[in-house]
């Protein structure tokens, strides 16, 4: 039986909150951890211990080229990991850390099990703006490696029990903080060339990242998911609920159209949607994900709507596009993974 450890999201002092110190001791016995962040809940393991990264590979079923992000507590534990740190990540920990963005840098020889970073002479790091899991690091005393707690390719978990359907006969326990913030995962930013790029857009956007350093680029691989991953997310498909998606390039009577299609072949077609246009549709399934009009809401909303569409009988569904500005850039890479890429330009 799984342990769920059940905490509130004001930790300020760890004694009393003994479910934190035991599953900081269990991941000081290399064993894997759920805990919530502000973005999604991670699987945490010691990223020092080879036997412990495993278990976060097992459990999930990931890819082992797939790195991981790296999660500290203080930036005490950066010196400990990194090189060195560049002008412009220092600039950017000023500005968003703790916080929904993590870096990369080159890695310390010796220092990381080489499963965290898949080979590469870099690493991907973080430290998050959650009260939970700064308590659980500060209190294993270790930096800990932590993708998303999901089992790989399905929607990233926004709650406790999403990690409980995904994980439970898989890793010991989940401190249960209740729902996460963001919703979608933090931007990874590569800080080891001559200008910052983004390889994952998440939580902080290519806007607030320029305000801060001048000119970020975007990783072109960003829309297609090839070559060698340097971030979680670069690679493979992720996010998908079981039935096909297929995003629309079109208008809304154009998606009327496709779910009218495929309901004469006798399919059932659902379609994810906003809650400006949620009674506009004839689907077996119509579901909202956010407000257009606050793009925050789809980032929020859009990993549990992509869950909601497994428990609802639909064969097929049909998402709208959103601008790619802002957390749109996020919104929209997530779920172009979630339909591998496939576009029906109407």
């Amino acid at each position: 039986m799984i342990k769920h450890w059940i905490v509130e999201n004001d930790v300020d002092n760890k004694e009393s909150y003994p479910q934190i110190v035991d599953a900081a001791r269990i991941l000081q016995q290399n064993e894997v951890v759920a805990f919530p962040t502000e973005t999604v809940y991670g699987l945490g393991a010691n990223a020092k211990s080879d036997e412990a990264v495993d278990k976060i590979f097992k459990a999930k079923g990931r890819p082992s080229d797939n790195p991981l992000i790296v999660h500290i507590s203080n930036k005490d534990q950066l010196i400990e990991l990194v090189e060195d740190i560049p002008a412009s990540a220092e600039k950017l920990i000023s500005s968003y850390w703790p916080g929904p963005l993590t870096l990369i840098f080159h890695k310390k020889d010796g220092v990381l099990s080489e499963k965290v970073t898949a080979g590469l002479d870099t690493v991907a790091i973080r430290m998050p703006d959650h009260p939970v899991a700064l308590a659980i690091i500060e209190e294993s005393g270790l930096p800990i490696a932590a993708p998303s707690a999901n089992r790989s390719g399905k929607p990233s978990p926004t709650t406790a029990q999403h990690v409980i359907d995904d994980l439970e006969d898989r890793i010991i326990g989940v401190v249960d903080g209740g729902e996460t913030g963001v919703g979608v995962e933090s931007t990874v930013v590569d800080c080891t060339g001559p200008a910052p790029v983004i390889l994952r857009p998440g939580g902080v956007t290519k806007e607030q990242l320029q305000e801060v350093v001048g000119e970020v680029g975007v990783d072109p691989s960003l829309k297609e998911g090839k070559g060698v991953p340097k971030s979680p997310g670069m690679k493979y498909t992720h996010y998908a609920p079981d039935a096909p998606v297929y995003l629309v390039d079109g208008t809304r009577e154009d998606v009327q159209k496709l779910v009218d299609e495929k309901r004469d072949e006798g399919l059932k077609a659902g379609v994810l949607t906003t809650d400006e246009f949620v009674n506009d549709y004839r689907a077996d399934v119509v579901l909202s994900v956010g407000r257009r009009d606050d793009l925050k809401t789809v980032a929020h909303g859009l990993y549990d709507t992509l869950r909601a569409f497994n428990n609802r009988d639909v064969d097929i569904i049909f998402a709208e596009m959103f601008p790619e500005e802002g957390v749109g850039l996020a919104i929209m890479n997530r779920l172009q993974k979630a339909a591998g890429y496939r576009v029906i330009k109407a």
